[in-house]
C-alpha cells in the first residue's frame, strides 16, 4: 500500500466521524469543496464503474506495475473508501452460497436483492425485480449502460433485462434459462435491450446476439445504431462522429467480447481491432452524450460502466492481460472523475463484483513464469476467447476450476509459476518476466473467491460507501443519493 493510499485510508476515517475528508496529492487529487460527500447532499448524476473480477490486490498490482510501490491508481484518488461482502444465495433459498457470479453481483445491486447464482435481474425464487437503471428511466433520467464485455453479458444485462438464467442472451438459447417463474418463456435479453427503452445509450460488444429486426425496432424508437445488428460491427470512428444533446445510441464493437488492450498493441493489431474503442474512449463518450441532454440537464443521468476483461483473463490466469486490462478501466475511471470534479453534482462510485482467481502479490523466488514454456504469463499473445498452451505445446490448458487448489491445470509450470514485471522502481535494464523485476505475481485457482472486494467513491453522497456494506446496500444508497424513490 503506497504512502498515498494510507493517507487516503487515514482520510476515510476522517470522513466516517466527521463528514469531512481529504486525500493525499496526486494529479487527480481532490479539493475541499461541496461535491465530497455529506450524507444529505443530493447528487444529480451517479456514474458507477464495475471492474469485473477486481479485488484488492488487483489494484495494487496495477497501481505497482504502472506507478512504483508509492503511486496509485485513478481509482485509489476518489477519496471515500469502503469494501463490500458479495456472498449469494442458493436458488429457492435464503441460504448463503459464498463465492457469487457476475450475474448474481450484479443484481443485488441493481436490484438490492441477494438472488443465485446466474440470476439476470430476479429474486431467489425467480420473480422479477426492478433494476434502478429502469426507476431512474421512468423517473426521467438518461441512462447509459457501458460494457467491454458482450452487452447482453451478466454486468450489463442485470441493469436492463430480466432472465432466469444468464445464457438467456439470444438469438439461441436454452428454454430454461428463458423461462419465468409462472413457465411462460422471457424474450432473450437481446430482444429485450432492443424494445425496453431503458438504456439511452448503449456501448459494448455482442454484436452477434442481436439480429436486424432488433435494429428495425430499435430504430423506431429512435435509436441511432452503428453499424448494423447482427452483421456488421461498428467502429470507434463512427462513435466518435456521433452528435447530439439527445440522441439515443448503441453501438457494438465487435461480434462478442471485446478485443483486450494487451492484444490490441501485440497480437492482433488487424483492422477490426485497431477499429475498436477504448473502455475510456465508451465512456468519456457515453458522459458526454447523456450530461448534454435535456433530460439531463433537468433531472441528472445514471451511467453503468463495466471493465469486463479484468476477470475473464483473470479466470485464464494471464498476468499481464489482466493488468492492462487494470489500466484501460482506471483510466475509465479517470474519464468519470474528472469530469466529477469538474460538475461537482455526480458521484461516482467504483467497485467490482467478486474478486476473480486468489491474485497474489508474493516475494521474489528462484523461478519464474518465463522459465516454464511458452507463453509466459506476463507475455501472452492469446486473444480473449484462448488459453495458453501447456508447455509442451500440445494441447489447450484444462479448465482450472475443478481442483481443491489451483485446479486441473496445477501442474502446469507454465501457468501456475509466478508472473514477474518490471515497475519504475527497477533498473533500467530489467524487463518483465525475469528474476529481478520486483512485482511477483500468482493466482491461487481459475475461478472467483469469497473476498470482499474495495469500494472508491466522490461525490455528494460518497460518504454513504465508507466503511463495510453488502453488495445489495449500493442499490438503496444509490438511490437515496440522487433522490430515487425506488421499490424497497
Amino acid at each position: 500500500m503506497s504512502a498515498r493510499r494510507i493517507a487516503a485510508v487515514a482520510a476515510t476515517a476522517v470522513l466516517a466521524l466527521t463528514g469531512a475528508v481529504f486525500t493525499a496529492g496526486s494529479g487527480l487529487a481532490a479539493d475541499r469543496d461541496p461535491a465530497q460527500g455529506k450524507g444529505k447532499a443530493k447528487a444529480k448524476n451517479v456514474i458507477l464503474l464495475i471492474g469485473d473480477g477486481m479485488g484488492e490486490t488487483h489494484v495494487d498490482a496495477a497501481s505497482i506495475r504502472y506507478y512504483g510501490a508509492d503511486g496509485q491508481l485513478a481509482m485509489e484518488s476518489l477519496p471515500a473508501l469502503g469494501s463490500v461482502q458479495t456472498y449469494a444465495v442458493e436458488r429457492n433459498s435464503a441460504t448463503p452460497e459464498l463465492v457469487t457470479d457476475s450475474a448474481s453481483a450484479a443484481t443485488a445491486w441493481s436490484s438490492g436483492v441477494k438472488t443465485y447464482n446466474a440470476a439476470i435481474g430476479v429474486d431467489a425464487y425467480g420473480a422479477i425485480v426492478p433494476t434502478l437503471m429502469e426507476q431512474a428511466k421512468t423517473a426521467g433520467y438518461r441512462t447509459g449502460n457501458v460494457s467491454t464485455a458482450e452487452i447482453t453479458d451478466a454486468t450489463p444485462a442485470a441493469m436492463f433485462a430480466h432472465a432466469a438464467l444468464r445464457g438467456c442472451q439470444g438469438p439461441t438459447y436454452t428454454p430454461a434459462s428463458c423461462e419465468t417463474l409462472g413457465g411462460e418463456p422471457y424474450l432473450p435479453i437481446a430482444q429485450q435491450i432492443a424494445r425496453n427503452n431503458v438504456a439511452d445509450v448503449i456501448l459494448g460488444g455482442g454484436n452477434a446476439r442481436f439480429t436486424p429486426e432488433d435494429q428495425t425496432v430499435m430504430e423506431s424508437n429512435g435509436y441511432e445504431v452503428l453499424g448494423a445488428l447482427g452483421t456488421t460491427v461498428a467502429t470507434g470512428a463512427e462513435l466518435a462522429a456521433v452528435t447530439g444533446n439527445d440522441r439515443r445510441v448503441i453501438g457494438l464493437f465487435n461480434t462478442g467480447n471485446l478485443t483486450v488492450e494487451v492484444n490490441k498493441a501485440k497480437a492482433f493489431p488487424t483492422a477490426q481491432v485497431q477499429a475498436e474503442p477504448s473502455l475510456p474512449e465508451m465512456t468519456a463518450k457515453a458522459i458526454d452524450l447523456l450530461a448534454h441532454s435535456a433530460d439531463a440537464r433537468r433531472r441528472g443521468f445514471f451511467l453503468q460502466v463495466e471493465g469486463a476483461m479484468i476477470d475473464k483473463r483473470s479466470h485464464a490466469n494471464d498476468a499481464a492481460q489482466t493488468l492492462g486490462e487494470m489500466k484501460a478501466f482506471d483510466d475509465a475511471v479517470a474519464a468519470a472523475y474528472e469530469y466529477a470534479q469538474r460538475d461537482k453534482n455526480t458521484l461516482v462510485i467504483v467497485t467490482a463484483d467478486h474478486e476473480c482467481a486468489g491474485f497474489n502479490i508474493i516475494g521474489k523466488g528462484s523461478f519464474t513464469n518465463a522459465e516454464a514454456g511458452s507463453p509466459p504469463a506476463n507475455q501472452s499473445g492469446t486473444s480473449s476467447t484462448q488459453t495458453p498452451v501447456r508447455a509442451s505445446n500440445s494441447a489447450l490448458d484444462p479448465a482450472r476450476s475443478t481442483g481443491p487448489v489451483n485446479g486441473a491445470g496445477a501442474a502446469d509450470a507454465a501457468n501456475f509459476a509466478p508472473a514477474t514485471f518490471r515497475t519504475l522502481d527497477d533498473p533500467a535494464e530489467v524487463v518483465d518476466g525475469s528474476l529481478d523485476a520486483s512485482l511477483w505475481l500468482t493466482y491461487l485457482a481459475g475461478n472467483h473467491t469469497g473476498a470482499d472486494v474495495p469500494i472508491f467513491s466522490y461525490g455528494p453522497g460518497s460518504d454513504r460507501f465508507v466503511g463495510e456494506q453488502d453488495n445489495t446496500d449500493l442499490y438503496d444508497e444509490m438511490a437515496a443519493a440522487i433522490k430515487l424513490k425506488v421499490a424497497p
